[in-house]
C-alpha cells in the first residue's frame, strides 16, 4: 500500500525522489518488522484484556503436566495478536500485486480460521478437546489442496493468466504437462540438482508440507514461548531463501532457481518475525496469553507455504527440525501405544510423555530450561539451514 502511494508521489514531482527508498525490498522488509512489533506491542495489553474480560481462559487437560495446572485460565487465542500484527504490517509494505504474498496471507489466514473455530469450541465450550481430528484435518487438506493446485503452475509462470492458460492446458492434456526444473524437488548440499515431481507430485508434497508443519508448530505450542521463538527463526531464515529465489542475479550466482515475485515474501516473513518477537513479550514465562490453535495453527501454514515457493521443502525439515521431532514424538508414541495394546493387552509407551518437550519435564528439566534448549537448537539448525546458500 505505501509502496503504490510512494511510486505515486514520486510521478507527480521530481520533489518527491527520495521515496524511491520505497522500492528497496531490504528497506521495506525492516519497516514491514518493525511496524508488525511495534503493532504487537501496542496492541497486545488490550487484546490481552479483552480476552480475560471475555473468560477465553486456556483449558488444561485432565491427563496433562500437573505443574501446568495454574496456567488454567490464562487467557487463549492470543494469535489473533499475531495474525492481526502480520495481515496490517504486511498490507501496509508489500507490492499489492505480488500473487506469491496473497496467497501466503490467505493460507495463513485461513488456517487462522481454522484454529479459531477450534479454540473457541475449547474455551466457550468447554470442550478441552476443542475441533475433533478428523474434522480439523478435513479442513486443513481443503485448503492445503487448493493452494497445491494453485501454487504447482504458479510457480512455472510469471502472472496468474499464464497460470490459468496453464491449468487448462494440463487439463486438456490429460492431466500430463512437464514442470520446469525449478518446479522440481531441489537437494541441499548439491548444486543444480532436482528430482523432478510432475503435477500430481508436487501437489502432493506441497500438500503435505503445509498441512504437516501447521500441525508440526501446533503440537510444539506446549510451554511458554517455546513455538514462537523457532517461528520468528525459521521465518527469518526463510525471508532469505526468498530475497535469493527472487534476485535474478543472486539465484544465479548461488544455483538457485530464479522465481519471480518470490522475493517479496521477506515482506511477510518479517513482519512475522516482528508479530512474533512481540507476542513473546507476552507470552514469555510466566505467559500472559496463549497463542492457541489460531496462531499455531497459521504460522505453521505460513512457513509451509513459503518453503514451497521458494523451493526449500527439504531445508524447512532442517531449520525447524524441532517442529518435526515433536511432530514425530506424538506419531511415535500412539503407534507404539496402540500396537503393544494390540499385542499384549495393555498399551506401552516409548517416552514418558508426549509431544517430547513434555518427556524432558517429566525427566527432570525445568520449563524454562526446555524451551531454552529448543531455542538454541534451532537457532544451530538455521545456521545450517543458512548454510545451503554457499555450501551446494
Amino acid at each position: 500500500m505505501l509502496l503504490s502511494l510512494a511510486q505515486w508521489l514520486q510521478s507527480l514531482s521530481p520533489e518527491f525522489g527520495y521515496f524511491r527508498v520505497f522500492q528497496y525490498l531490504t528497506f521495506r522488509a525492516v519497516m514491514a518488522a518493525v511496524t508488525a512489533l511495534l503493532i504487537g506491542l501496542a496492541a497486545g495489553p488490550y487484546v490481552i484484556a479483552h480476552l480475560r474480560s471475555l473468560k477465553i481462559g486456556q483449558p488444561i487437560r485432565g491427563y496433562g503436566m500437573e505443574s501446568h495446572l495454574i496456567k488454567s485460565g490464562t487467557p487463549t487465542m492470543g494469535g489473533v495478536l499475531i495474525l492481526l500484527s502480520i495481515a496490517i504490517s504486511t498490507l501496509l509494505w508489500m507490492d499489492l500485486s505480488n500473487r506469491f504474498v496473497w496467497i501466503v496471507l490467505l493460507v495463513t489466514l485461513a488456517f487462522g480460521a481454522i484454529g479459531w473455530a477450534d479454540d473457541w469450541r475449547k474455551v466457550v465450550h468447554k470442550d478441552p478437546e476443542g475441533m475433533r481430528s478428523r474434522e480439523k484435518y478435513f479442513w486443513q487438506s481443503v485448503i492445503g489442496l487448493l493452494a497445491a493446485l494453485y501454487l504447482v503452475f504458479s510457480i512455472s509462470e510469471n502472472s496468474n493468466l499464464r497460470v490459468l492458460e496453464l491449468f487448462f492446458n494440463w487439463v486438456r492434456s490429460g492431466f500430463d504437462v512437464n514442470l520446469p526444473p525449478k518446479a522440481g524437488l531441489l537437494l541441499p548440499f548439491i548444486k543444480e540438482v532436482s528430482y523432478p515431481l510432475g503435477v500430481f507430485g508436487f501437489v502432493v508434497l506441497t500438500y503435505l508440507v503445509i498441512v504437516g508443519s501447521s500441525n508440526a508448530v501446533n503440537l510444539t505450542d506446549g510451554l511458554d514461548g517455546l513455538a514462537i521463538m523457532p517461528v520468528v527463526l525459521v521465518g527469518s531464515a526463510l525471508g532469505v531463501f526468498a530475497y535469493v529465489t527472487g534476485s535474478a542475479v543472486y539465484s544465479k550466482y548461488l544455483f538457485f532457481p530464479h522465481i519471480p515475485g518470490s522475493g517479496e515474501l521477506m515482506i511477510f516473513c518479517a513482519a512475522m518475525a516482528g508479530a512474533g518477537l512481540a507476542f513473546l513479550w507476552f507470552n514469555t514465562h510466566p505467559a500472559q496469553v496463549f497463542m492457541g490453535d489460531v496462531g499455531a495453527l497459521a504460522l505453521g501454514a505460513a512457513l509451509g507455504t513459503i518453503a514451497v515457493i521458494v523451493r526449500q521443502e527439504i531445508v524447512l525439515a532442517i531449520m525447524g527440525g524441532i517442529f518435526v521431532v515433536e511432530a514425530l514424538s506424538v506419531m511415535f508414541q500412539v503407534s507404539y501405544f496402540k500396537y503393544t495394546r494390540k499385542k499384549f493387552g495393555q498399551g506401552r509407551r516409548l517416552l514418558k510423555m508426549a509431544p517430547l518437550h513434555h518427556h524432558f519435564e517429566k525427566s527432570g528439566w525445568k520449563e524454562t530450561q526446555v524451551v531454552v534448549r529448543f531455542w538454541i537448537i534451532t537457532m544451530l539448525l538455521c545456521l545450517v539451514g543458512l548454510s545451503t546458500l554457499k555450501l551446494r
